[in-house]
């Protein structure tokens, strides 16, 4: 399947909407909004969605990024975990992921000789043994193996949870029905808990970056930020595992706009809502549309931009500016997979699961320090998966025949902050600052491996936060709109985890309070609230 860019609004944005008033209308044509809009028009709303971009998606689209070469890749967000079953079967979608045997390589150096630990879903001698030639004995593999199965248990009773009424904290630890996983993940730093059951610092920081995804803090913040963001990186579908969407992360969101239409809702692109009074008797929301100004009523209003630009809309100033996104994300097109310096993998395995490049322990805390004094660490940890490896669809026929691959990159501890001064001689510093440490693990240059587009030039693409703030309106181009909380609520009468303070408006976009990542929830769950359900 050949995912689509983004679709376009039936004819045209600079049409008017076919109503006065709707019964639900949706500010962005997100992955999230789109689950809402698709929800709500099966029901029988009149639904009307309001895309500020010329097409749906959000981050979630796939791109011909490199002009000339028919690669498509999914641009921002890449891989699919929190998606419910349950979200892909009740709207009926054409949309499928494949699982990933290899779950991980990390290379690393033993006695002056490149090596590597694989993770290998599908042989667990094989996994056992990478392990004890890494740290030369059974322990640390057995450890692996005790703390993964805790975090399963967890997945399991946790998961289902989150397309449910919002339990109250005692709820969720009930369901938990473990003290001491639930001190482990919900109370203590996640820190203490890698420490406890590892000793290799290579071990340590592969676990570790579960957390940090994203999300600029350290293994022993005690917010316990970090424990927030591993929870969500280990519970998806009750496995945690991270699946590829074939034919790219466009499929699924071009299969939701869809599911939407067919169900009866309006989907208007290229509209940038403006205002929002909740006040009246209907909510008022005013749009743009090139240099055209309208306005429509809602009787509800859901809102799938991030809670500091619904507050704008709303007229109200942010008390403080939101957590800044914290990542380097680097697309790139192959002639071939780089030959690995470690000669006992398969580059072909060792990029299909996630590829960790100066990810240990120490070098993840070394990194937080730097870029929190304000430096571009160096080396900047960051982690690569191969796409095409998984699903050649996204390649032209040509491409794939010829052994052309694509490689996403994602660095961490690379915060906003970073990149407000020195503009492209910042970014290239940032790029220079991931690239240098993979390549000390190839034995030969990644450049030598890079296609060339259509002009010569060679196809790679980097999006640093102010990027993904400038594309798709995320405030410091944080991917979670702000920082994730607990899957439980207060015990207040947010039943759904998505009211605002109005009642005619909701949030259904990742800053509702279990949003994050790609998954549909905070659109469902908008869809419950506005449903009465």
């Amino acid at each position: 399947m050949q995912p689509r860019e983004g679709i376009p609004a039936a004819g045209g944005a600079s049409r008017p909407p076919a109503r006065s008033t709707y019964d639900a209308v949706i500010i962005g044509g997100g992955h999230n909004g789109l689950v809402a809009a698709a929800y709500l028009a099966r029901a029988g709303r009149s639904v009307l969605v309001l895309e500020r971009l010329g097409r749906t998606g959000g981050a979630a689209v796939s791109t011909q990024a490199f002009p000339g070469v028919q690669a498509r890749l999914s641009q921002y967000s890449y891989l699919v975990s929190l998606l419910p079953r349950k979200i892909v079967d009740e709207l009926g979608l054409r949309f499928a992921v494949r699982r990933r045997r290899i779950s991980s390589y990390t290379p690393t150096t033993r006695d002056g000789r490149p090596g590597g630990l694989l993770v290998d879903n599908g042989d667990e001698a094989r996994t056992a043994d990478s392990f004890r030639q890494l740290t030369g004995s059974d322990r640390e593999f057995d450890s692996w193996r005790e703390f993964y199965g805790m975090t399963r248990q967890v997945a399991e009773r946790v998961f289902p949870s989150l397309t449910e009424p919002l339990p109250s904290q005692a709820e969720l630890r009930e369901r938990v029905a473990d003290p001491a996983a639930w001190e482990a993940l919900f109370e203590r730093p996640i820190g203490e808990t890698v420490e406890r059951f590892f000793s290799h610092d290579l071990v340590r920081g592969v676990v570790l970056t579960d957390a940090l995804i994203g999300t600029f803090t350290h293994a022993h913040d005690p917010s316990l930020r970090q424990n927030r963001c591993f929870l969500y990186h280990v519970i998806g579908g009750g496995t945690g595992d991270w699946d590829v969407p074939v034919g790219g992360m466009g499929a699924l969101t071009d299969a939701l706009a869809d599911a939407a239409r067919a169900a009866g809702a309006e989907i208007l692109t290229g509209c940038e809502v403006t205002a929002l009074d909740p006040d009246g008797a209907v909510a008022e929301v005013a749009y743009r549309t090139g240099d055209v100004e309208r306005r429509v009523g809602a009787r509800q209003v859901l809102s799938n931009a991030a809670p500091q630009t619904l507050a704008g809309l709303l007229g109200r100033k942010p008390a403080v500016p939101g957590p800044q996104g914290s990542q380097l994300k680097v697309n790139m097109l192959l002639r071939r997979l780089p030959r690995l310096r470690d000669g006992s993998v398969d580059p072909r395995e060792a990029f299909a699961g996630t590829f960790h490049i100066a990810e240990s322990y120490g070098e993840l805390e070394a990194a937080y320090r730097e870029a929190a004094d304000g430096r571009i660490p160096s080396p900047a940890p960051s982690e690569i998966y191969c796409h095409s490896l998984a699903d050649p669809s996204i390649l032209g026929p040509d491409l794939a025949a010829r052994g052309f691959h694509t490689l996403t990159l994602f660095g961490l501890h690379l915060p906003a902050g970073l990149f407000t001064e020195g503009g492209d001689a910042t970014r290239r510093a940032a790029l220079d600052a991931v690239l240098a440490p993979l390549d000390a693990c190839l034995d030969e240059p990644l450049a030598d491996c890079l296609a060339l587009d259509g002009e010569g030039r060679p196809c790679i693409e980097v999006k640093s936060p102010l990027d993904l703030e400038h594309d798709l309106g995320l405030p410091g181009g944080n991917i979670f709109h702000q920082d994730l909380e607990f899957p439980y609520g207060d015990g207040t009468d947010n039943r759904w985890g998505v009211a605002t303070g109005h009642p005619k408006v909701l949030l259904c976009g990742a800053g509702a309070l279990r949003g994050g990542g790609v998954s549909g929830i905070p659109g469902h769950n908008a869809a419950m609230a506005a449903l009465g359900r």
